[in-house]
């Protein structure tokens, strides 16, 4: 019995002894005396815990507090007798002393929790002073950090080329993290070491690009696949759980450090890193997720090399986890390829063109998905055109109108053709088609012709590839109807219109040389390719016979030979090739109800070749070296025939008897009567100039340089034959002429060959 209440003293505390009913002396009163210590000491605990602010607002718990002790007096005097002899403060308080300020009371809370600690009652208390010795110690091991030095790369390069192994792997990674950090003004404060010099920031961000993935193929015993097509994923392996935090670590900074670059060269090198690492990723869902927000920002905001091993990076990506990342890759590209395209220039083509590609390319992946994807936004897109259509405002127009939506077409015209055959997207050609042609007549005037072309050009593609026959020809040919190439331009253009760019012409490109010049070159290149995609059909006589007699029409009316000579060689390339086709197909066996003996005939022509499709072969040429001079911004100086213009020197004599007679006639009617008819009207109204230059004679220049003038052997003859013939212009408005200045000469008659 001795020992057992030995054993139970061990274990009770200082105040749970006082409490428990022994004395001094080691006397107990048996268990009944401890159930009452431990009842009195839970009673203490309560009237610790109660609440004793006596602000304006708590008053009344004071008071309330006061009137329960004194109600225990007379229902517990033993354990108020306690209270007297051991802790007077619970007893002895008033009002003042629970409004205090914050320091007394955080004494308060002091002495309790010391008391609390010393008993040894609450075991919750002891662990969160363990947890703040721990955060203590790890805040102090934080500031203890290391500086990384060159010499440490240097051995942490040839350790790694020895044997890498986890320990060593992990160091590399903590400093990487350190390094990375301080891109972002963090500093590193975290981190166990610190990159504080640039050239050791260099050198340590080098190292890892170079030899980590190498290091973690051989601490992994994972093995190059021959079979590219077949990933090894690192997850594979035994050893990837032990560093996997790691691994984790230096993943999640590659994605930091590309998010910071901006040097093309740098981002460069760290993509093809990332391109490495893309298996790894792949185990690491979220560290994926992050890399592919980067690889998504560069492949449409980046430079030209950023943007392709981007894609190539996300296009790994996709082939290996489709389940995961396809449909959220392909959504987010379409998005940002059409904020790409909101804006169209000659150098932004390019970038165009290579997002269309590599999108495409994306979509190859899995037909399924890419049809869903398709028939969403080609939906969307016929919205847009009915309620242009039936609403007929000028912002449902513009909703249509723009540069994003016709991009938006040419992809998905591309997209069709690129997977063509294909039995899952052979439906959505037909409604495609009708979205197009429906955009050609929203709004069908001769301001809209640039973005009618480009909506042809886009057909003649969908046609071409899919063997599908689509009536682009009426379009083109509306054109040829419309437009009075005879008329003369009302004003001269310093540069040629550029249709590859442009979507509306305004009101002065309507009356510029230039409009009709860039009109039948258009023309031409679009009936030539739509021609060259039907070459080798075997209807190819009767889809021409129309393009034909209007041709033939148009040559008849029209009078300028520039225009006449293009549109001359195209009706005789398609007359030759009907010609061809016509004499194919009178020896043939079969008939025209034979599918599969036309289709055989029709890829033996193609084989063999055709004279419309060998001429298409050698113009592409030509022409894709005209779009390169062009994009690069040179221009054709042979397109530009200058006149040389000759003058003669003044006479004496009319300098002497201008100078004799200056003050008997006027400036202007003396440059009238020097000028015989010509009337030059400058940029305020005035007739001529009083300047020497524009009283010479120019009268050596020929036809043949463009400017109607008299021949030079002829000088001599009388002033009537001289009248009658066309007047040379004045130097000065030769210039202005040159220059493409707004005001244009009046009464001014230009000789054209052509005409």
């Amino acid at each position: 019995m001795a020992g057992k209440q030995k054993r139970k003293l061990e274990d009770l505390s200082v105040d749970e002894f006082m409490l428990s009913g022994f004395d001094s002396e080691g006397e107990s009163d048996g268990e009944t005396n401890q159930q009452n210590g431990l009842n009195k000491r839970n009673k203490k605990k309560e009237l610790k815990s109660a609440d004793f602010t006596t602000d304006d607002g708590k008053k009344g718990k004071a008071n309330e507090h006061k009137q329960q002790l004194s109600r225990l007096k007379n229902k517990d005097p033993e354990f108020y007798k306690f209270l007297q002899a051991n802790d007077q403060t619970l007893l002895n308080f008033d009002d003042t002393d629970s409004s205090e300020d914050e320091d007394e009371k955080k004494y308060h809370k002091l002495s309790s929790a010391l008391e609390e600690a010393g008993s040894g009652d609450d075991d919750f208390d002891d662990e969160d002073d363990d947890e703040g010795q721990k955060a203590s110690k790890k805040s102090k091991k934080a500031v203890e950090t290391i500086k990384v030095t060159e010499k440490m790369i240097v051995d942490w390069k040839a350790a790694m080329k020895k044997e890498p192994n986890p320990r060593l792997f992990r160091e590399v990674t903590q400093a990487f993290k350190a390094a990375v950090a301080t891109t972002k003004g963090e500093g590193g404060a975290q981190c166990r070491y610190k990159v504080a010099d640039s050239s050791v920031f260099n050198a340590l961000v080098l190292f890892c690009i170079r030899d980590i993935y190498v290091a973690l193929q051989r601490m992994l015993n994972l093995k190059p696949e021959k079979d590219q097509k077949k990933l090894v994923l690192p997850s594979s392996s035994p050893k990837w759980q032990k560093h996997q935090i790691d691994v984790k670590m230096y993943l999640s900074g590659v994605v930091q450090l590309l998010s910071c670059l901006t040097e093309a060269t740098v981002i460069s090198a760290v993509l093809r890193h990332a391109n490495q690492l893309v298996p790894y990723y792949l185990c690491l869902p979220k560290q994926c997720r992050h890399l592919v927000k980067q690889l998504m920002k560069q492949w449409s905001t980046g430079e030209e090399t950023s943007r392709v091993l981007a894609f190539l990076a996300l296009n790994k990506i996709c082939r290996h986890k489709q389940e995961t990342y396809l449909n959220p890759i392909l959504k987010q590209m379409y998005i940002s390829y059409v904020q790409n395209c909101k804006f169209t220039s000659p150098n932004v083509m390019p970038m165009i063109n290579f997002m269309q590609r590599t999108l495409t390319e994306m979509y190859s992946l899995d037909t399924q998905a890419s049809y869903q994807h398709a028939f969403i936004y080609i939906r969307q897109l016929a919205i847009h055109l009915r309620n242009a259509m039936t609403m007929k405002k000028k912002e449902t127009y513009q909703s249509v109108y723009n540069w994003q939506y016709i991009h938006c077409l040419y992809l998905w015209c591309r997209v069709l053709s690129t997977l063509h055959p294909s039995d899952v997207l052979q439906p959505l050609i037909y409604p495609l088609c009708q979205v197009i042609i429906g955009t050609i007549k929203l709004v069908p005037t001769s301001r809209y012709y640039p973005l009618r072309m480009h909506c042809c050009k886009a057909l003649t593609l969908l046609s071409g590839s899919t063997n599908t026959f689509v009536p682009v020809l009426p379009f083109l040919l509306e054109i040829v109807q419309q437009v009075d190439f005879n008329k003369k331009p009302g004003r001269m253009s310093k540069k040629p219109i550029n249709f590859a760019v442009i979507l509306k012409l305004s009101n002065v490109n309507l009356q510029e040389k230039a409009y009709k010049d860039g009109l039948i070159d258009q023309l031409y290149d679009l009936i030539l390719e739509y021609f060259h995609t039907q070459a080798r059909s075997i209807g190819f006589p009767e889809l021409a016979l129309p393009t034909v007699v209007q041709l033939k029409a148009f040559l008849k009316e029209c009078k300028v030979a520039n225009y006449c000579k293009p549109m001359r060689q195209l009706l005789e390339k398609v007359q030759e090739n009907s010609s061809h086709i016509t004499g194919r197909r009178q020896k043939a066996a079969f008939g025209v109800a034979d599918a599969t003996a036309v289709a055989a005939w029709e890829k033996q022509i193609q084989e063999e070749g055709t004279p419309l499709s060998k001429y298409y072969s050698q113009w592409k040429k030509l022409r894709e070296k005209e779009i390169q001079l062009e994009i690069s911004g040179k221009e054709r100086m042979e397109d530009l025939e200058l006149p040389e213009i000759k003058r003669k020197k003044i006479q004496d004599k009319k300098v002497e008897d201008k100078e004799e007679f200056k003050d008997l006639f006027q400036s202007d009617s003396e440059s009238e009567e020097d000028d015989g008819k010509l009337k030059i009207k400058g940029k305020k109204g005035h007739r001529g100039s009083d300047d020497d230059d524009d009283l010479e004679d120019l009268s050596d220049m020929s036809d043949d340089e463009g400017l109607g003038g008299g021949d030079s052997d002829e000088d001599d003859e009388g002033d009537e034959e001289a009248s009658k013939a066309p007047q040379p212009l004045s130097s000065s408005a030769l210039i202005k002429l040159a220059e493409g200045d707004e005001d244009v000469v009046e009464d001014l008659e230009l000789s054209d060959d052509d005409d």
